[in-house]
């Protein structure tokens, strides 16, 4: 090998790996600020950690009692967590979006921008139906049960875990149309996968709602219909993303 040809393999592998610290800088960079809001909002939910359990107790019937000072700590520890990561998730994704965006073409970067808010607000409807319909459904149908059988008592830490348990997974549930809008753009499924799948995708979101519910037929159903209406509209929505890719594709070939 010359000597000129070891030295423009020398400057390459010296771009190659300045460009690989200066990733891992950004990326740095871009999960110290998410550190940063997830902290904040944290410190705001222990700030208002009485309000909170006001509002999520505000109906309730029964008083709930403690049994030992560490369920105490684990209240203020889930009500903040939470808080922290539905605040924080619109910051996380736009710091995901600023890590990439210098690798986007300018029309995907307003295109994949528009994500950041849609995966909040949708997070914030997943977790209002499961707590306002799926959570009243089930606390409900539960305590109608036990009704003149027993004398009921509640701890907070079991109360809370009930909440998180009918409430939290519809808020990841509520996220699947974008997921399969983004997935679509990257290639990796596409409309008619969707479909060939949908009968197994039914049968897993059945199973999610029997998990997710009571051993009530018609509360199983409720809870199972909303899974497979967004599986509907996420098969939608990766076709007006897919028609829109060929149709792009078709422009550049053109061209």
């Amino acid at each position: 090998m010359s000597e000129n040809e070891k030295e423009q393999t020398e400057d390459t592998y010296t771009s190659e790996e300045m460009e690989v610290t200066e990733h891992i800088q950004e990326l740095r960079k871009r999960i110290i600020w998410t550190i940063v809001f997830f902290i904040l909002f944290f410190v705001a939910g222990l700030v208002f950690v009485q309000d909170i359990y006001d509002f999520f107790t505000r109906n309730l019937k029964y008083e709930l009692v403690v049994l030992s000072p560490w369920e105490i700590m684990w209240i203020h520890i889930m009500i903040a967590s939470v808080i922290a990561i539905g605040a924080a998730l619109p910051f996380f994704c736009f710091q995901a979006w600023l890590f990439v965006r210098p690798g986007l073409m300018p029309r995907e970067r307003k295109v994949t921008l528009i994500y950041v808010p849609a995966v909040f607000l949708l997070f914030i409807a997943g977790l209002l139906f499961g707590y306002f319909v799926v959570q009243e459904l089930i606390f409900n149908f539960l305590m109608g049960l036990g009704e003149g059988m027993f004398d009921n008592m509640f701890t907070a830490e079991k109360y809370f875990r009930f909440i998180l348990t009918t409430t939290l997974p519809f808020a990841f549930f509520f996220e699947v149309p974008l997921i399969a809008m983004f997935l679509t753009s990257l290639g990796i499924i596409d409309p008619a996968k969707l479909k060939k799948v949908r009968k197994y995708a039914y049968l897993v979101l059945v199973i999610l709602g029997t998990m997710l519910s009571p051993p009530d037929f018609i509360l199983q159903l409720f809870v199972a219909a909303p899974l497979i209406i967004l599986y509907e509209i996420a098969i939608v929505m990766s076709g007006v993303v897919y028609r829109r890719k060929i149709a792009k594709e078709q422009e550049h070939a053109v061209e």
